[in-house]
């Protein structure tokens, strides 16, 4: 067997010089990028964690390493808030940071497949696994950006009274200027996170929302259920139904009723087939341009079941022939360029998880939106 290859008619040892350029890769340039992060920081955690909870024992080697877990090492130890952000439990002192993590544990909105009350404690746990750095956006969260965890909104057995505890919630956050981002619960959670926004926005609020169902129906048996946050919100004077815009929208689980009034508001939808056929960089300019038209601020919804029913089993409403993760990532990223002034992810139902594959994906798409809006000098610096 020969270790040689033939390349244009001469052999090469595959140790040889590669015959492409390797400093053109992104790989390259974001090796190179990393070494210009700062440390700061991580240092400090460790010097926290050491002073808070011991010294390791003497056999342990490495002097960064406590008796008590108290940092983000190790990944399966400790008590799991966002991301191991510090867990803050004087709301009042929010204004200190740049983004709030909360949550809201409300799944009485569903109307068919329960258990996304447990979607915050879900997504949380599995925001171990990951550091706080990104390696293509050279981001390091950590290091750039001050973020808390607040817990979980007090949700309550009535939809308008838990309505009420979120709008709370939300506007308390929105008011400090600090940028909230809602860990689901199901979508009926949109309306009454929207309303807490939009009371702290001095000007109209956009709305860019990635789901398979419009959302957009009055009630649903009798109620303001998951089927139904963009009517209400739409109704709100400051997010009008002109600057919202839907995508991924399609399949066999669209009440006609949401559509009718989608027509007559004149919302912008944007079916699965229309991402596939003009590009994810298309649909984003076109989210946008409609989410962004006339207003301040952009509210930015993320519904996992938006993502193919064979990535994200662990949601109500699975449907199949929805984004593959890699494309809604894309699209969460280019949408976060221009900055969002709150986030939700919503629809995470843990009990039909498997692997934690969809919690999974929560984390990414939040992750992956605050580090884009780092990069792009959108948040940070507090």
């Amino acid at each position: 067997m020969s270790f040689y290859h033939n390349h244009g008619g001469r052999y090469r040892h595959p140790l040889e010089e590669p015959s492409f350029d390797k400093e053109g890769l992104d790989g390259y340039s974001a090796a190179l990028a990393e070494a210009a992060l700062p440390t700061v920081r991580s240092e400090e955690e460790i010097r926290r964690a050491i002073e808070m909870g011991l010294e390791a024992a003497p056999s342990i080697g490495d002097r960064t390493i406590s008796c008590f877990s108290r940092g983000e090492l190790p990944h399966w130890a400790g008590i799991n808030t966002f991301l191991k952000m510090p867990y803050l439990e004087n709301v009042h002192e929010v204004d200190q940071y740049d983004i709030a993590i909360l949550g809201a544990p409300f799944d009485i909105g569903t109307t068919y497949r329960a258990g996304t009350r447990f979607g915050p404690q879900a997504i949380r746990r599995i925001s171990a696994l990951y550091t706080t750095y990104n390696y293509e956006l050279g981001v390091d969260l950590r290091e750039q950006v001050k973020i808390c965890d607040l817990g979980d909104v007090f949700t309550v057995a009535n939809i308008e009274k838990s309505f009420d505890q979120i709008t709370k919630a939300v506007s308390h956050v929105m008011s400090k200027g600090t940028m909230p981002i809602i860990l689901g619960g199901d979508h009926a959670i949109g309306y009454p996170c929207l309303r807490g926004v939009a009371e702290n926005v001095d000007g109209n609020v956009g709305i860019i929302h990635l789901d398979r169902h419009v959302d957009t129906q009055e009630k649903d048996m009798d109620e303001r259920m998951h089927t139904t946050p963009w009517f209400h919100a739409t109704n709100i004077p400051n997010a009008p139904a002109s600057n919202l815009v839907q995508i991924g929208i399609g399949g066999w689980q669209v009440p006609r009723a949401g559509v009718k009034v989608a027509r007559d508001r004149g919302t912008t939808i944007l079916t699965i087939h229309d991402v596939e056929d003009m590009g994810i960089e298309k649909a984003a300019e076109i989210a946008l341009e409609v989410a962004w038209k006339g207003a301040k601020a952009v509210y930015l919804s993320f519904d996992i079941d938006s993502v193919d029913a064979g990535f994200v089993p662990g949601t109500g409403w699975p449907e199949p022939g929805g984004f593959l993760p890699r494309e809604a990532l894309k699209l969460l990223q280019l949408v976060a360029k221009e900055g969002v002034c709150a986030m939700e992810v919503v629809e995470v139902s843990p009990p039909y998880d498997i692997s934690d594959t969809t919690a999974l994906l929560a984390v990414r798409a939040v992750v992956d939106v605050i580090a884009t809006m780092v990069a792009h000098g959108k948040i940070g610096g507090r």
